[in-house]
């Protein structure tokens, strides 16, 4: 049994990765690394043995703009360990070198745990904390048609697909709790584009769905700072509430109300460091789409 690790470029060895992340989690990353959105930021910590990946634990650099302070932290993720070798301690021996390898050099680590792995996370020695999702209030919700509306951007739109690229990369922060490498994460949700939208008279993207009454508004992508505002008008269709997937921006704050959030039937938020007690203490959320 050997330990590697940052090998996504790596054909062969990525290929071993995307068959256990395919027997685990029902998903693989090739289409994201060979379609260009990998920059790096993603490194697996695999422990291999005759050519397979038995185990692993990523760690993922995020960058934050945290209330205007820049924030460095590693989230811990994909992670799993084959069938066959489980039970053998693996993937903490993984999480205690991600920690020992960036314990000096971050300000901290999370993850989001799996409902059925809350004991082992607490045995690792991590620490839950709850954290604050944000809606709008409805008043804000009811004001439309001011100005352009945002369209569904065409998937078949190559120069479209470029520029809400490009934009991502040169995002103003619109959140209290904006990623700055956003790029890869942010791709890897939205690179069929579906969910994406585009306003040209504020030349501004938003990804955004609809469930009956409610909008999901998950990001704001736009070289400027915009009001919420602003955006809300332009969205259209039949909706009365917006849940957002980010904490807003402290000038759209008054339009919004917060509650605790514990990840519900998804995930319980860990954290292992000081520095991350202030996501609670400062009711922030990490935004949906930097989740990994």
């Amino acid at each position: 049994m050997e330990l590697v690790s940052d090998y996504m470029r790596e054909d062969t060895m990525r290929h071993a990765l995307n068959e256990l992340t395919r027997k685990t989690f029902f998903f693989d990353f090739e289409d994201w690394v060979t379609g260009g959105y990998f920059e790096g930021d993603y490194i697996p910590y695999s422990f291999i043995e005759d050519g397979k990946i038995i185990a692993n634990v990523s760690a993922n650099r995020m960058t934050f703009l945290q209330n205007g302070v820049e924030r460095n932290y590693i989230q811990i993720g994909t992670v799993m360990t084959d069938e066959a070798y489980r039970r053998q301690g693996l993937a903490r021996k993984l999480i205690e070198h991600v920690v020992k390898q960036y314990k000096d050099s971050c300000d901290g680590f999370y993850l989001f745990a799996n409902l059925d792995a809350l004991d082992f996370y607490d045995k690792c020695g991590f620490s839950r904390e709850t954290e604050y999702q944000y809606k709008v209030k409805e008043e804000f919700c009811r004001n439309r048609s001011k100005g352009e509306w945002f369209v569904p951007v065409n998937t078949a739109d190559v120069q479209m697909k470029q520029k809400y690229m490009d934009m991502i990369r040169h995002s103003a922060a619109n959140s209290s709790m904006e990623q700055i490498n956003k790029f890869g994460l942010q791709m890897f949700y939205t690179a069929d584009m579906e969910n994406v939208y585009y306003a040209k008279d504020m030349d501004c993207f938003i990804v955004a769905e609809t469930e009956g009454d409610t909008l999901f508004l998950q990001s704001i992508i736009c070289e400027n700072q915009v009001a919420l505002s602003d955006v809300l008008q332009r969205v259209r269709g039949e909706y009365h509430k917006c849940q957002l997937g980010f904490v807003p921006d402290l000038k759209d704050m008054d339009m919004c109300e917060a509650e605790k959030y514990d990840g519900s039937d998804d995930y319980r938020l860990f954290y292992f460091g000081e520095q991350l007690k202030s996501i609670e203490k400062e009711k922030l959320y990490f935004p949906k789409l930097s989740h990994a």
